[in-house]
Protein backbone atom coordinates (compact mmCIF):
# COMPACT_ATOMS: atom_id res chain seq x y z
CA UNK A 1 0.00 0.00 0.00
CA UNK A 2 1.00 3.62 -0.40
CA UNK A 3 1.87 3.97 3.30
CA UNK A 4 4.52 1.26 3.26
CA UNK A 5 7.31 3.35 1.73
CA UNK A 6 6.88 6.25 4.16
CA UNK A 7 6.47 4.18 7.32
CA UNK A 8 9.21 4.22 9.96
CA UNK A 9 9.47 1.36 12.46
CA UNK A 10 11.00 1.60 15.95
CA UNK A 11 11.71 -1.77 17.55
CA UNK A 12 13.60 -0.47 20.57
CA UNK A 13 15.49 -3.29 22.29
CA UNK A 14 13.31 -5.93 20.64
CA UNK A 15 14.81 -6.33 17.17
CA UNK A 16 13.95 -10.02 17.07
CA UNK A 17 10.38 -9.74 18.31
CA UNK A 18 7.90 -11.28 15.86
CA UNK A 19 4.51 -9.56 15.91
CA UNK A 20 1.60 -9.31 13.47
CA UNK A 21 3.30 -6.24 11.98
CA UNK A 22 5.57 -8.62 10.05
CA UNK A 23 2.56 -9.95 8.09
CA UNK A 24 1.77 -7.94 4.96
CA UNK A 25 -1.89 -8.97 5.00
CA UNK A 26 -2.21 -7.80 8.61
CA UNK A 27 -0.63 -4.43 7.80
CA UNK A 28 -2.90 -4.00 4.81
CA UNK A 29 -5.98 -4.72 6.90
CA UNK A 30 -4.82 -2.35 9.64
CA UNK A 31 -4.11 0.47 7.18
CA UNK A 32 -7.52 -0.01 5.58
CA UNK A 33 -9.34 -0.09 8.92
CA UNK A 34 -7.69 3.14 10.08
CA UNK A 35 -8.44 4.93 6.82
CA UNK A 36 -12.07 3.77 6.82
CA UNK A 37 -12.61 4.84 10.44
CA UNK A 38 -11.06 8.23 9.79
CA UNK A 39 -13.06 8.71 6.59
CA UNK A 40 -16.26 7.98 8.51
CA UNK A 41 -15.37 10.99 10.67
CA UNK A 42 -14.47 13.24 7.76
CA UNK A 43 -10.72 12.93 8.32
CA UNK A 44 -7.82 11.53 6.33
CA UNK A 45 -4.21 10.46 6.79
CA UNK A 46 -1.69 13.14 5.89
CA UNK A 47 1.93 12.06 6.32
CA UNK A 48 4.21 9.23 7.33
CA UNK A 49 3.13 6.58 9.83
CA UNK A 50 5.46 6.13 12.80
CA UNK A 51 5.36 2.58 14.15
CA UNK A 52 6.54 1.30 17.52
CA UNK A 53 6.74 -2.48 17.69
CA UNK A 54 7.03 -4.17 21.07
CA UNK A 55 6.33 -7.75 22.20
CA UNK A 56 3.18 -6.52 23.97
CA UNK A 57 1.72 -4.13 21.36
CA UNK A 58 1.98 -2.46 18.00
CA UNK A 59 1.51 1.31 18.31
CA UNK A 60 1.29 3.66 15.33
CA UNK A 61 1.25 7.46 15.28
CA UNK A 62 -0.76 8.67 12.30
CA UNK A 63 -0.76 12.33 11.18
CA UNK A 64 -4.17 13.59 10.15
CA UNK A 65 -4.95 16.52 7.85
CA UNK A 66 -6.27 19.59 9.59
CA UNK A 67 -5.75 18.34 13.14
CA UNK A 68 -3.58 16.51 15.61
CA UNK A 69 -2.37 12.94 15.15
CA UNK A 70 -4.28 9.81 16.07
CA UNK A 71 -2.92 6.55 17.42
CA UNK A 72 -3.59 3.00 16.29
CA UNK A 73 -2.92 0.27 18.85
CA UNK A 74 -2.97 -3.49 18.38
CA UNK A 75 -3.02 -5.72 21.47
CA UNK A 76 -2.19 -9.43 21.68
CA UNK A 77 -5.07 -11.80 22.47
CA UNK A 78 -4.38 -11.81 26.22
CA UNK A 79 -4.90 -8.05 26.44
CA UNK A 80 -7.44 -7.60 23.64
CA UNK A 81 -9.83 -6.36 26.34
CA UNK A 82 -7.99 -3.01 26.40
CA UNK A 83 -10.07 -1.46 23.61
CA UNK A 84 -13.47 -2.35 25.11
CA UNK A 85 -12.20 -1.39 28.57
CA UNK A 86 -11.03 2.01 27.34
CA UNK A 87 -14.41 2.59 25.70
CA UNK A 88 -16.19 1.63 28.92
CA UNK A 89 -14.00 3.93 30.99
CA UNK A 90 -14.76 6.78 28.59
CA UNK A 91 -18.42 6.35 29.55
CA UNK A 92 -17.90 5.80 33.27
CA UNK A 93 -15.03 8.18 34.09
CA UNK A 94 -14.72 10.44 31.03
CA UNK A 95 -12.62 13.11 32.79
CA UNK A 96 -9.81 10.66 33.46
CA UNK A 97 -9.28 8.70 30.23
CA UNK A 98 -9.10 8.93 26.46
CA UNK A 99 -12.28 8.36 24.44
CA UNK A 100 -11.50 5.93 21.59
CA UNK A 101 -12.41 6.97 18.08
CA UNK A 102 -12.99 3.32 17.19
CA UNK A 103 -12.54 -0.14 18.69
CA UNK A 104 -12.41 -3.54 17.00
CA UNK A 105 -12.67 -5.91 19.96
CA UNK A 106 -12.30 -9.05 17.87
CA UNK A 107 -8.95 -8.02 16.46
CA UNK A 108 -7.72 -6.17 19.56
CA UNK A 109 -7.49 -2.86 17.67
CA UNK A 110 -8.12 0.65 18.93
CA UNK A 111 -7.95 4.08 17.32
CA UNK A 112 -7.29 6.82 19.86
CA UNK A 113 -6.98 10.60 19.86
CA UNK A 114 -3.77 12.26 20.93
CA UNK A 115 -3.63 12.82 24.69
CA UNK A 116 -1.19 15.72 24.78
CA UNK A 117 2.05 15.80 26.76
CA UNK A 118 3.23 12.65 28.49
CA UNK A 119 3.83 13.14 32.20
CA UNK A 120 7.34 11.75 31.63
CA UNK A 121 8.11 14.52 29.15
CA UNK A 122 6.70 17.18 31.47
CA UNK A 123 8.97 15.88 34.24
CA UNK A 124 11.96 15.89 31.91
CA UNK A 125 11.36 19.60 31.28
CA UNK A 126 11.19 20.23 35.05
CA UNK A 127 7.67 21.58 34.63
CA UNK A 128 6.19 19.46 37.44
CA UNK A 129 7.41 18.84 40.96
CA UNK A 130 6.63 16.27 43.68
CA UNK A 131 3.17 17.74 44.21
CA UNK A 132 2.13 16.59 40.74
CA UNK A 133 2.52 12.97 41.83
CA UNK A 134 0.16 13.63 44.73
CA UNK A 135 -2.40 15.19 42.39
CA UNK A 136 -2.28 12.30 39.95
CA UNK A 137 -2.68 9.69 42.70
CA UNK A 138 -5.68 11.51 44.18
CA UNK A 139 -7.28 11.60 40.75
CA UNK A 140 -6.43 7.98 40.04
CA UNK A 141 -7.84 6.80 43.40
CA UNK A 142 -10.98 8.88 42.85
CA UNK A 143 -11.45 7.08 39.54
CA UNK A 144 -11.01 3.70 41.23
CA UNK A 145 -13.67 4.61 43.81
CA UNK A 146 -16.16 5.49 41.07
CA UNK A 147 -15.47 2.17 39.33
CA UNK A 148 -16.14 -0.01 42.40
CA UNK A 149 -19.79 -0.73 41.48
CA UNK A 150 -18.74 -1.60 37.92
CA UNK A 151 -16.03 -4.13 38.75
CA UNK A 152 -18.05 -7.13 37.59
CA UNK A 153 -19.02 -5.38 34.35
CA UNK A 154 -15.35 -4.75 33.62
CA UNK A 155 -14.58 -8.44 34.16
CA UNK A 156 -17.32 -9.30 31.68
CA UNK A 157 -15.44 -7.20 29.11
CA UNK A 158 -12.49 -9.57 29.54
CA UNK A 159 -10.48 -7.67 32.14
CA UNK A 160 -8.71 -10.39 34.16
CA UNK A 161 -10.04 -11.07 37.63
CA UNK A 162 -7.48 -11.01 40.45
CA UNK A 163 -9.79 -10.46 43.39
CA UNK A 164 -8.18 -10.08 46.79
CA UNK A 165 -9.53 -13.41 48.07
CA UNK A 166 -8.34 -15.17 44.88
CA UNK A 167 -4.75 -13.94 44.97
CA UNK A 168 -3.41 -17.06 46.74
CA UNK A 169 -4.77 -19.18 43.89
CA UNK A 170 -3.20 -16.81 41.36
CA UNK A 171 0.09 -17.12 43.24
CA UNK A 172 -0.16 -20.93 43.05
CA UNK A 173 -0.73 -20.79 39.30
CA UNK A 174 2.13 -18.37 38.66
CA UNK A 175 4.46 -20.47 40.79
CA UNK A 176 3.48 -23.75 39.14
CA UNK A 177 3.72 -22.43 35.58
CA UNK A 178 7.00 -20.54 35.86
CA UNK A 179 9.97 -22.40 34.40
CA UNK A 180 12.67 -19.85 35.21
CA UNK A 181 12.65 -20.08 39.00
CA UNK A 182 15.59 -21.89 40.55
CA UNK A 183 14.85 -24.68 43.04
CA UNK A 184 15.92 -22.35 45.85
CA UNK A 185 13.63 -19.57 44.66
CA UNK A 186 10.73 -21.98 44.26
CA UNK A 187 11.26 -23.28 47.79
CA UNK A 188 11.42 -19.76 49.24
CA UNK A 189 8.23 -18.76 47.46
CA UNK A 190 6.46 -21.91 48.60
CA UNK A 191 7.42 -21.17 52.19
CA UNK A 192 6.09 -17.62 51.77
CA UNK A 193 2.58 -18.76 50.87
CA UNK A 194 1.14 -18.77 54.44
CA UNK A 195 2.20 -15.15 54.87
CA UNK A 196 0.71 -14.26 51.49
CA UNK A 197 -2.59 -15.78 52.61
CA UNK A 198 -2.40 -13.66 55.76
CA UNK A 199 -1.83 -10.50 53.71
CA UNK A 200 -4.90 -11.26 51.62
CA UNK A 201 -7.02 -12.02 54.69
CA UNK A 202 -5.86 -8.81 56.34
CA UNK A 203 -6.86 -6.78 53.29
CA UNK A 204 -10.18 -8.55 52.88
CA UNK A 205 -11.06 -8.01 56.55
CA UNK A 206 -10.86 -4.23 56.12
CA UNK A 207 -13.64 -4.34 53.54
CA UNK A 208 -12.00 -2.17 50.91
CA UNK A 209 -13.74 -3.30 47.71
CA UNK A 210 -11.95 -4.65 44.66
CA UNK A 211 -11.91 -2.40 41.62
CA UNK A 212 -9.79 -1.65 38.56
CA UNK A 213 -6.02 -1.87 39.06
CA UNK A 214 -3.94 -0.37 36.25
CA UNK A 215 -0.99 -2.53 37.43
CA UNK A 216 1.69 -0.49 35.62
CA UNK A 217 0.99 3.15 36.43
CA UNK A 218 4.29 4.90 35.76
CA UNK A 219 5.10 8.31 34.29
CA UNK A 220 4.97 7.01 30.72
CA UNK A 221 1.41 5.71 31.12
CA UNK A 222 -0.42 8.98 31.67
CA UNK A 223 -0.74 12.33 30.01
CA UNK A 224 -0.34 15.67 31.77
CA UNK A 225 -1.62 18.15 29.19
CA UNK A 226 -2.02 21.01 31.68
CA UNK A 227 -1.47 21.72 35.39
CA UNK A 228 -3.82 19.75 37.59
CA UNK A 229 -5.07 17.50 34.81
CA UNK A 230 -4.06 13.90 34.17
CA UNK A 231 -5.31 11.34 31.65
CA UNK A 232 -4.66 7.66 32.32
CA UNK A 233 -4.11 5.23 29.45
CA UNK A 234 -2.44 1.95 28.42
CA UNK A 235 -4.68 -0.51 30.28
CA UNK A 236 -3.21 -3.70 28.80
CA UNK A 237 -1.84 -4.91 32.16
CA UNK A 238 -5.01 -4.10 34.11
CA UNK A 239 -7.00 -6.41 36.36
CA UNK A 240 -9.85 -6.24 38.82
CA UNK A 241 -8.07 -6.55 42.13
CA UNK A 242 -7.39 -4.79 45.40
CA UNK A 243 -7.09 -1.12 44.49
CA UNK A 244 -4.09 -0.44 46.70
CA UNK A 245 -1.96 -2.81 44.61
CA UNK A 246 -1.81 0.09 42.15
CA UNK A 247 0.36 2.14 44.49
CA UNK A 248 3.49 -0.01 44.04
CA UNK A 249 4.60 1.18 40.60
CA UNK A 250 4.00 4.96 40.82
CA UNK A 251 5.53 5.07 44.31
CA UNK A 252 8.67 3.33 43.07
CA UNK A 253 9.03 5.67 40.10
CA UNK A 254 8.40 8.79 42.18
CA UNK A 255 10.86 7.70 44.86
CA UNK A 256 13.51 7.05 42.22
CA UNK A 257 13.09 10.61 40.94
CA UNK A 258 12.49 12.54 44.15
CA UNK A 259 13.85 10.28 46.89
CA UNK A 260 12.03 8.10 49.47
CA UNK A 261 10.98 11.09 51.57
CA UNK A 262 8.14 11.65 49.08
CA UNK A 263 6.48 8.31 49.83
CA UNK A 264 4.39 9.21 52.93
CA UNK A 265 2.94 12.18 51.04
CA UNK A 266 2.07 9.99 48.06
CA UNK A 267 0.50 7.36 50.30
CA UNK A 268 -1.71 9.88 52.08
CA UNK A 269 -2.71 11.58 48.82
CA UNK A 270 -3.69 8.24 47.34
CA UNK A 271 -5.66 7.21 50.45
CA UNK A 272 -7.59 10.48 50.67
CA UNK A 273 -10.44 9.43 48.31
CA UNK A 274 -10.88 6.18 50.25
CA UNK A 275 -11.74 7.83 53.58
CA UNK A 276 -15.45 7.57 52.80
CA UNK A 277 -15.45 3.81 53.35
CA UNK A 278 -15.75 4.10 57.14
CA UNK A 279 -12.10 3.36 57.89
CA UNK A 280 -9.74 5.47 59.91
CA UNK A 281 -6.55 6.89 58.44
CA UNK A 282 -4.59 4.34 60.48
CA UNK A 283 -6.66 1.44 59.12
CA UNK A 284 -6.20 2.63 55.55
CA UNK A 285 -2.47 3.01 56.05
CA UNK A 286 -2.26 -0.49 57.49
CA UNK A 287 -3.51 -1.87 54.17
CA UNK A 288 -0.75 -0.27 52.12
CA UNK A 289 2.04 -2.67 53.16
CA UNK A 290 0.30 -5.95 52.23
CA UNK A 291 -1.08 -4.45 49.01
CA UNK A 292 2.40 -3.13 48.11
CA UNK A 293 3.76 -6.68 48.26
CA UNK A 294 0.80 -8.24 46.44
CA UNK A 295 1.20 -5.79 43.57
CA UNK A 296 4.08 -8.02 42.47
CA UNK A 297 1.55 -10.68 41.44
CA UNK A 298 -0.05 -8.34 38.93
CA UNK A 299 3.32 -7.60 37.40
CA UNK A 300 4.18 -11.30 37.20
CA UNK A 301 0.88 -12.12 35.56
CA UNK A 302 1.19 -9.30 33.01
CA UNK A 303 4.26 -10.92 31.46
CA UNK A 304 1.95 -13.50 29.91
CA UNK A 305 0.21 -10.83 27.82
CA UNK A 306 2.54 -10.76 24.84
CA UNK A 307 2.06 -11.67 21.21
CA UNK A 308 2.43 -15.46 21.12
CA UNK A 309 5.35 -15.27 18.68
CA UNK A 310 6.89 -12.07 20.08
CA UNK A 311 9.57 -13.54 22.31
CA UNK A 312 10.85 -16.82 23.66
CA UNK A 313 9.14 -18.45 26.61
CA UNK A 314 12.33 -18.41 28.67
CA UNK A 315 12.59 -14.62 28.59
CA UNK A 316 8.94 -14.24 29.59
CA UNK A 317 9.32 -16.68 32.45
CA UNK A 318 12.47 -14.88 33.60
CA UNK A 319 10.72 -11.53 33.83
CA UNK A 320 7.78 -13.11 35.63
CA UNK A 321 10.17 -14.81 38.07
CA UNK A 322 11.80 -11.48 38.88
CA UNK A 323 8.38 -10.04 39.66
CA UNK A 324 7.48 -12.96 41.91
CA UNK A 325 10.68 -12.51 43.90
CA UNK A 326 9.62 -8.93 44.62
CA UNK A 327 7.16 -10.42 47.09
CA UNK A 328 10.12 -10.57 49.48
CA UNK A 329 10.87 -6.85 49.16
CA UNK A 330 10.04 -5.00 52.33
CA UNK A 331 7.46 -2.28 51.56
CA UNK A 332 8.95 1.18 51.56
CA UNK A 333 5.90 2.42 53.47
Amino acid sequence: MRHEASTTVDRGRYEDAVTPWEEESWRTAAFRWVEDELAARGRRVDGAWQVRVRPWSVLVRIPVAGGGPVWFKANPPASAFEGPLTAALARLVPRHVLRPLAVDAGRGWSLLPDGGALFRDVLARDEAGPGAWEDLLRQYASMQVVLVPHARDLELLGVPSARTTALPALFDTLLAENTALSPEQRARLGALRPRLVEWCEELASLGIPDTLDHADLHDGQLFHPEPGRFTFFDWGDAAVSHPFCSLLIPAQWAAERHGPAILPRLRDAYLEPWTGHGLTAAELRSAVGPAWRLGALGRARAWGRLFPTATDAGAVAGHAAESLMQLFTEPAL
